[in-house]
């Protein structure tokens, strides 16, 4: 990255483009280290000015990507951070919480699958036990599979491990979740563009994107009484373990290509969105959306 005496910086070259150059799809749900080219989580540029200090967050999917980076951000802010995750992805969770520990903040890891109701409410006790509370809830975790042959090639078995990890969960952790929030806490959830633009090979996981915003507006509207916000970010095509263990060849190579600013984005670039709503400097938002998409509109 490269930026003039200012600070400024293009943000078309502010990070390449991925070159991913694996000749077969690494297995899902993928691992940091099995990626040629790995993301940018904020590990050396993330700076936290004290903006969630003192706050327990919970983090789905916390152990590399998005999840990450949230996790880096949030602990550098001063918050303990809960990361839940599938027992497969070990190695990358715990890079994770030492990355957290490393900012001087208390880590817990949660391995599990979300599609568990049970374990759901496990990984909310875990946070109000061992943090002492929950003021910050991500729903991060998302499956996706594309199929290039849309409907006809989507089993009702992928469609309910989407279903189930990326909607029933987010509802079974934040009706877990709310109880013990005071007021001021926050709730934030991951859609996509893909609840707007939504693509043939990733209608399934298109359609939960789409469900996370409805669900984002209706309970934000219904906390407010409570004082809880509730919002969500909105990714656009970001470079993450989940691509090219979820994509073809080809889709990988040209993976963010067509957005306006020309390539991916890093999860880095992600964070910043996320701190913004679990901060009070959001404290008159609530059931919003905030697209970070390369410059893909939201519609």
């Amino acid at each position: 990255m490269s930026q003039d005496q200012y600070g400024r910086q293009d943000p078309q070259s502010q990070f390449q483009s991925p070159e991913q150059q694996q000749s077969d799809q690494i297995p899902h749900p993928g691992v940091t280290g099995q990626m040629d080219d790995q993301p940018d989580h904020g590990e050396e540029s993330y700076r936290g000015s004290g903006r969630l200090t003192g706050k327990k967050a919970v983090v789905t999917g916390g152990d590399s990507g998005i999840g990450r980076a949230v996790a880096i951000a949030f602990a550098r802010e001063g918050a303990d951070v809960l990361i839940a995750y599938l027992p497969e992805e070990e190695e990358d969770a715990r890079t994770t919480a030492q990355l957290v520990e490393k900012a001087g903040r208390k880590a817990v890891s949660v391995p599990g699958d979300i599609r568990d109701e049970s374990h759901c409410a496990s990984i909310v006790e875990r946070a109000v036990s061992e943090l002492g509370g929950i003021d910050v809830l991500v729903n991060n975790a998302a499956y996706q599979m594309a199929q290039p042959g849309g409907i006809s090639d989507i089993t009702t078995e992928q469609f309910d491990r989407v279903m189930k990890t990326n909607l029933y969960a987010m509802f079974w952790l934040s009706r877990a979740a709310v109880p013990h929030m005071r007021p001021g806490s926050t709730i934030i959830n991951t859609a996509s563009i893909q609840a707007y633009q939504s693509s043939p090979e990733l209608l399934d996981y298109a359609t939960t994107k789409a469900g996370i915003v409805a669900f984002t507006k209706a309970l934000g509207a219904g906390l407010a009484e409570k004082g809880i916000r509730v919002n969500a970010v909105a990714p656009g095509p970001i470079w993450t373990p989940l691509i090219p263990a979820t994509m073809g060849d080809d889709k990988v190579e040209s993976f963010g290509e067509d957005t306006p600013l020309g390539r991916a984005g890093q999860p880095a670039e992600l964070a910043p969105a996320y701190v913004f709503f679990a901060s009070q400097e959001s404290s008159y938002v609530t059931g919003e959306v905030l697209g970070v998409t390369g410059g893909q509109p939201l519609s």
